[in-house]
């Protein structure tokens, strides 16, 4: 008995896109934080997946943003801003500064324990999991920027953004190629 796997199936929304192709995270952020305040909704905002996702989802090892930028099939992700970021990395550092004090905390809540000895142990306790929690929110920020300078690598951050009628297109182009965007168009297969 042989057993076939089929290839995942995509759905392509037929609605049109603007794209285009960044050279820097900076520009790539001021161009899509001036698409919301002109209307577009995160959700119509995408980039290209991880090299990971490509690889999985293409099988193409190495590729180059101009080879993919007209692809229905390439693998899309959601713009994380880097605000964002730091608000991830605050947290999960001051959790785990938090939950190192409570442990240490609750540890010494006993009638004989003292006031001091309670803020040392809080110290002593919360010191070593802030250490663990930094180290890992700067694991979170460099991964982040990781992501975009591997799209650059690989000849720019792509971004699409869904427009639904000939006034949004013109806007989104007009907005990306203010913001130094490369190869700004809309797709030929969504018009």
């Amino acid at each position: 008995m042989t057993e076939t796997t089929a290839a995942p199936k995509t759905t392509v929304i037929d609605v049109p896109e603007a794209v285009g192709v960044f050279d820097s995270f900076e520009t790539l952020q001021a161009a899509i934080y001036d698409l919301m305040i002109a209307g577009f909704s995160r959700y119509d905002i995408s980039l290209l997946g991880s090299e990971a996702a490509v690889e999985e989802k293409l099988g193409k090892r190495f590729w180059r943003a101009a080879d993919l930028e007209d692809d229905p099939q390439a693998p899309r992700a959601s713009f994380v801003s880097e605000e964002a970021i730091g608000e991830l990395e605050g947290g999960i550092a001051g959790g785990f500064f938090f939950l190192g004090s409570y442990i240490a905390m609750a540890a010494l809540l006993t009638p004989a324990s003292t006031l001091a000895a309670s803020v040392a142990a809080m110290a002593i306790g919360g010191g070593p999991a802030a250490v663990v929690g930094t180290l890992l929110a700067r694991r979170v920020g460099r991964t982040h920027r990781d992501y975009y300078a591997e799209q650059i690598r690989h000849g720019g951050i792509l971004l699409w953004v869904r427009t639904v009628d000939p006034e949004r297109e013109a806007l989104a182009r007009k907005i990306m190629e203010g913001h130094s965007g490369r190869d700004v168009h809309v797709h030929d297969w969504s018009e």
